[in-house]
């Protein structure tokens, strides 16, 4: 069995469109010391292949994370391969908050050397001495005291769609980058309580770490992220203090929490919070567009992009070994500049 997708993108989604199965997205990840990476990696895409499993999976040599969907109809047969797996046994697997649209194409399985790039090389951090866990409930709690800094631990372009109340969001693009600004940015906080989120859990696992490594007495976590405080927060009937939308690193780009539109269109300035990719292939620049801009610029982030669409293939292709023309915005942010 081949151990990598050889199919091309197009048929892939060819496929998936016509497959009217529905669907299960899951995501998921563990720190755990893998001896043999290359091993486990090549183990699961076999395991993964025959119960048609699709997603976006990384294994390293600190453990796994994994964003994947399959045909709901396998899904106790996953649950039950996973928890198979040792030190697997138990985990949490965060279903998606809605499905109204498909979220993956293909299985890709990676080895990475972290499951989550966070550019620290400090060899006395300790990853394990996390903050304490709280629950939808307990968090809900936790928002109302008094004295407490609540964290968005996600990228400038997840927050600007949605977030919690009260929350401080770093303008950063990246994780690793967010991991050195909210040291320097909470300073003075060190000594109040600190709650962090994220989409999933992941990060704050190791961000909550980071901040008890660098003197931040009281740190707490919402233990599996937005996902799983939702999905707790709708079971148990408790207000929902998230408000807007989730972002997702899926072709589903997000998961609408609460009907309320805390951004604008990159465009025209209009309440707007779809993220879209530029539908110019050599651009495909991440942004929120609206309905009508959509309209007026075919999906495009520009007129130049717009008019390249439009172009024979073949001109297109030759444009895109060049510079990219009519790039205006950066990874979900107008770019001051243009």
């Amino acid at each position: 069995m081949l151990l990598h997708n050889r199919v091309n993108r197009e048929e892939l989604k060819r496929r998936m469109e016509a497959d009217n199965r529905p669907y299960t997205t899951i995501s998921f990840y563990k720190y755990y010391s893998i001896p043999d990476v290359p091993g486990f990696r090549d183990e699961l895409y076999r395991l993964w292949r025959e119960l048609e499993v699709v997603g976006r999976t990384y294994v390293a040599p600190e453990g796994i994370n994994a964003q994947i969907a399959l045909p709901s109809v396998h899904f106790e047969a996953f649950k039950e391969l996973l928890y198979s797996i040792s030190w697997l046994n138990g985990i949490r697997l965060n279903t998606a908050i809605e499905e109204q649209q498909k979220s993956f194409i293909k299985l890709d399985i990676k080895v990475r050397s972290k499951i989550v790039a966070d550019g620290i090389d400090d060899p006395d951090f300790n990853p394990a001495d996390t903050g304490k866990y709280l629950n939808a409930a307990e968090w809900n709690e936790m928002l109302d005291t008094p004295e407490t800094v609540v964290i968005d631990m996600r990228n400038h372009y997840e927050s600007e769609v949605g977030r919690f109340e009260g929350a401080r969001c770093p303008d950063v693009d990246t994780f690793r980058e967010e991991l050195q600004e909210v040291i320097d940015e909470f300073a003075e906080n060190r000594n109040q309580r600190i709650l962090m989120y994220c989409t999933g859990g992941i990060r704050c696992e190791k961000a909550s770490a980071w901040m008890k490594h660098n003197g931040f007495h009281e740190v707490y976590h919402l233990e599996g992220g937005i996902i799983n405080y939702v999905n707790q927060a709708r079971q148990q009937k408790l207000p929902l203090r998230f408000h807007g939308v989730n972002f997702v690193f899926d072709q589903r780009l997000h998961e609408r929490v609460t009907e309320e539109i805390l951004a604008k269109c990159h465009q025209c300035g209009e309440p707007a919070d779809t993220h879209v990719n530029c539908a110019n292939t050599g651009c495909h620049t991440l942004f929120i567009q609206c309905e009508a801009c959509a309209a007026k610029y075919d999906g495009c982030c520009s007129g130049k992009c717009k008019d390249i669409i439009h172009l024979p293939v073949e001109d297109q292709i030759r444009l895109r070994k060049g510079r990219r023309p009519g790039k205006i915005f950066s990874k979900g942010r107008l770019n001051p500049a243009q």
